[in-house]
C-alpha cells in the first residue's frame, strides 16, 4: 500500500459524516494545591523563545481544565512564585466577555505541589461550554475555555486526538490548528505528552530545560514547566479540555512495571523512586482527576459522553506490564500466555466495563498500535513474525483476550485509538488477519473493532521496515492506511451513523507557523465493526452554533 496522495479538501461537515453510511457549584477537595529547589519557574526553566503566559510572570505556564464530567472539570494553573503559599481564585462564567458568571472557587498554590493548583469544580451543567480566569497576586491569568461532558441523546462528537511531542524534533504547529477548532468536545493525547532526554540526544531542533536527561522530581517539574511555556501547547490547553494518559516519555523510553530501556539503575538510581518522581510531577502539572485521589499509580478511567460514546482511558505501559519485546518481536516471547500490557485489575476492569456500556460507541483510549504488524510470511513461518515486540504484538494473550471478549459478548462499534508510532495507521482489529477463513479483507468480514493510530505532533518514525511497504501491506491486508512521514492529528467524528477518522497534517513542523491540510477519512458505520475508505468531500469547518473560542 503506497502513500496517499494529499488532498487539500477542508474535510467532512459534522451534521454530514457518515450519514450516507447507514448553575451553581461546589469545589470538591482534591490534593492540595499543587515544590522545586527553584519554584520560580519549574525547577529554574526558563521560558523558550517565544513562550510565556499573557498574564504576566504569575501565570506564566499558562491555565488548562481537563477530565470533563457531566457536573464538574479539574482547572489547573500554576503560580510563579517564591512566597511560601499564595492564595487563588478562580471565576467561571457563561460567556466569553465574562458578564455572565456562574460560580466561584479558591485554592492555594504551595511549594510541596511546585506552586500547581488544580481545582475539581462540580455543580456544573451538562454538555455546557463555560469561559474561566484565575486571579492571584493581583494577577489575572488568561481567559480559558472549557466544557462538560454531555448527558442522554446527543447527536454528535468531536474529538482532537494527539501523541508524541519531542520538543527537539519540531514546533507545536498541529496543537496550534486544533487550538483554532471551536467544535471540539474534548483533546484526547494518548501519550508522550513529554520526552525525556537532554539537549541533542534526540532531536536538536529545538534545546530543553533542563539541558540533560530528566531524572529527579526537581528535573521532571522543569521539563513540565519548559513544556507548559510552548505557545502552541498553551493555546491548546486554553481553548480545550484534555483528557490524558502517560506513555513512556513522561518517566523513560520503553518504560515497563519494573524499568525503562533508557534506565541504568547503576548510573542513574531506583528505578522505583524514578518512575514515583515522573508520576508525582505528572500528577501536579496535568489537569487529571485519579480514579484514587493520592493515588499516581492508577491511571485508567472512563467517561461517559450521553448515550452516544464511553471513552475508556488506559494505562499500558507503567501499571502492571511485563517489559517490552525487540523489533522484531520475539515469537516465544510474544506468545507466552503469562505476559501482561495491562495486567489483571486492569483488564478485568475493562472488559467489565465494555460489557455493561451502554452506550453506543465505545472508545478506547491507550498508547501502543493494537493490531497486528506482522514481517514474516505465515506460510513459511506458521504464525508469522510480528515487528513490534513494544506493542500488542509483543502481548499476544491479552490481546486475543480482548478479542474474544468483544465477539463472545457481541459487542458493536469499539473503537481504539493508539499513538506512540510516530505515523499514521488504520486497521481493522481480527484474530488472524491473513486467514481468509477467519478474516474478510474485501468485506471485512471478521473484524471486532476498528484502530485509528494517530500521526506524532513532531516525533520521527524510526521503525524499519524490512520487506518495504508494498509486501508489508500484502502481508497485512486489515491495515487500511499508512503515512510513516506526516505530522499532525485525527479528528474523531461521531454520530448515529457511525465514527469517522479523519487525518490532518501540518505544512510544517520544523519552523512554526504554516498552513494543514485534510489528507484522507476512515469510516465504519454503525454495527459493521470494519474501516471503508470514505468520501470525504464537504468542508469540516466549525459549524455556525459552535461556542465561540476564548477570546485572547
Amino acid at each position: 500500500m503506497g502513500k496517499l496522495v494529499r488532498s487539500k479538501r477542508r474535510g467532512l461537515s459534522r451534521r454530514k459524516f457518515l450519514t450516507q453510511a447507514s448553575v451553581g457549584a461546589a469545589v470538591l477537595p482534591l490534593l492540595p494545591a499543587c515544590g522545586s529547589s527553584s519554584p520560580v519557574s519549574g525547577g529554574g526553566a526558563a521560558p523558550p523563545p517565544g513562550g510565556g503566559g499573557s498574564g504576566g510572570d504569575v501565570f506564566a505556564h499558562g491555565i488548562a481544565t481537563g477530565d470533563p464530567l457531566t457536573d464538574r472539570v479539574i482547572f489547573w494553573t500554576r503560580i510563579t512564585t517564591e512566597l511560601a503559599q499564595v492564595p487563588v481564585g478562580l471565576n467561571i462564567y457563561a460567556d466569553p466577555e465574562l458578564t455572565q458568571p456562574v460560580t466561584s472557587a479558591t485554592g492555594s498554590a504551595q511549594p510541596s505541589r511546585d506552586y500547581c493548583v488544580k481545582l475539581d469544580v462540580a455543580g456544573l451543567q451538562p454538555g455546557t461550554t463555560y469561559y474561566y480566569q484565575f486571579n492571584a497576586l493581583g494577577s489575572l491569568s488568561p481567559i480559558g475555555r472549557t466544557r462538560t461532558a454531555p448527558v442522554g441523546g446527543v447527536e454528535q462528537l468531536r474529538f482532537g486526538v494527539v501523541s508524541c511531542a519531542s520538543y527537539a524534533h519540531g514546533y507545536f504547529n498541529a496543537y496550534r490548528h486544533l487550538a483554532q477548532r471551536a467544535d471540539l468536545d474534548a483533546i484526547l493525547h494518548t501519550g508522550d505528552y513529554i520526552y525525556e532526554y537532554g539537549t541533542g540526544e534526540y532531536g536538536d531542533l529545538r534545546p530543553y530545560q533542563p539541558d540533560h536527561e530528566i531524572i529527579s522530581l526537581d528535573d521532571y517539574r522543569t521539563r513540565h514547566a519548559y513544556y507548559k511555556q510552548d505557545p502552541d501547547l498553551l493555546e491548546l490547553h486554553r481553548q480545550h479540555p484534555f483528557i490524558t494518559t502517560w506513555d513512556d516519555h513522561e518517566t523513560a523510553d520503553n518504560s515497563w512495571r519494573d524499568g525503562a530501556v533508557n534506565h541504568d539503575e547503576a548510573s542513574e538510581g531506583a528505578w522505583v523512586q524514578r518512575k514515583a518522581w515522573g508520576q508525582q510531577a505528572y500528577d501536579e502539572w496535568m489537569p487529571i482527576r485519579y480514579p484514587q485521589a493520592g493515588d499516581v499509580n492508577k491511571i485508567w478511567r472512563s467517561f461517559r459522553y450521553g448515550e452516544l460514546a464511553e471513552i475508556f482511558v488506559l494505562d499500558s505501559r507503567l501499571y502492571d506490564r511485563d517489559e517490552p519485546g525487540e523489533i522484531p518481536a520475539d515469537s516465544a516471547m510474544s506468545s507466552d500466555p503469562e505476559r501482561r500490557m495491562l495486567g489483571p485489575e486492569q483488564m478485568n476492569w475493562l472488559l467489565n466495563g465494555l460489557s455493561a456500556s451502554s452506550a453506543q460507541w465505545k472508545i478506547i483510549s491507550q498508547q501502543m498500535v493494537f493490531s497486528q504488524w506482522q514481517v514474516g510470511d505465515p506460510a513459511t513461518t506458521g504464525a508469522g513474525v510480528f515487528l513490534n515486540g513494544d506493542a500488542w504484538d509483543g502481548y499476544h494473550a491479552e490481546r486475543q483476550q480482548i478479542i474474544d471478549h468483544l465477539r463472545a459478548n457481541q459487542i458493536d462499534n469499539v473503537v481504539i485509538l493508539s499513538g506512540d508510532v510516530h505515523s499514521s495507521w488504520c486497521a481493522d482489529i481480527t484474530d488472524e488477519p491473513s486467514n481468509v477463513l477467519v478474516y474478510n479483507p474485501l468485506t471485512g468480514t471478521g473484524s471486532v473493532a476498528v484502530e485509528f493510530t494517530t500521526p506524532s505532533i513532531t516525533s520521527p518514525f524510526v521503525i524499519d521496515i524490512p520487506e518495504g511497504q508494498q509486501t508489508f501491506q500484502a502481508l497485512n491486508p486489515h491495515i487500511r492506511y499508512t503515512d510513516f512521514d506526516q505530522k499532525g492529528y485525527v479528528l474523531l467524528n461521531l454520530d448515529a451513523g457511525g465514527v469517522l477518522g479523519e487525518y490532518w497534517y501540518t505544512d510544517s513542523f520544523t519552523e512554526p507557523g504554516g498552513g494543514e491540510s485534510f489528507s484522507i477519512a476512515y469510516g465504519s458505520a454503525d454495527g459493521d465493526n470494519h474501516l471503508d475508505i470514505f468520501p470525504v468531500t464537504s468542508p469540516s469547518d466549525p459549524p455556525a452554533d459552535s461556542p465561540p473560542l476564548a477570546p485572547t
